[in-house]
């Protein structure tokens, strides 16, 4: 059997924050993660990071996603892309769960959010609503 690159290749101890969140599946692209350091959307150990910064297993990333920020703790560290359970295994989530309350209110405002406008066909529903507040 012939030696791989892996077999020569010495355990990582650091990688660049902008692969390794790519690598981990908590964005979709590298340019993505990237935009998003830019974007000033990633604390690193408390502090905004730029892509090029380079993490380490146990440092403690902070990071703002449409729906929220969301915490995370580096367990692993790859360079290279990897199976997405293996990915799954280089980060834990530390967020802690939303209330109650907050869940409630979320599910209020997902109900009486306005439809959207993008020329999307009112239901009859609205039809009827709208005809009965025009006095119809």
């Amino acid at each position: 059997m012939g030696k791989t690159r892996e077999d020569d290749a010495a355990p990582l101890t650091e990688v660049r924050l902008d692969v390794w969140l790519d690598v981990a599946c908590l964005f979709p692209t590298r340019s993505q993660a990237s935009a998003a350091c830019a974007g000033g959307k990633v604390d690193l150990n408390g502090h905004a990071a730029a892509a090029h910064k380079l993490v380490r297993a146990g440092d403690r990333l902070s990071i703002t996603f449409a729906r929220g920020r969301r915490t995370f703790v580096v367990k692993g560290l790859a360079d290279r892309h990897v199976k997405k359970a293996d990915a799954r295994a280089l980060v834990e989530e530390t967020t802690p769960p939303p209330s109650a309350e907050v869940i409630e209110a979320r599910r209020l405002e997902r109900m009486f959010a306005p439809r959207d406008a993008g020329g999307a066909r009112p239901t009859k529903k609205e039809r009827r609503q709208r005809e009965k507040a025009r006095g119809w």
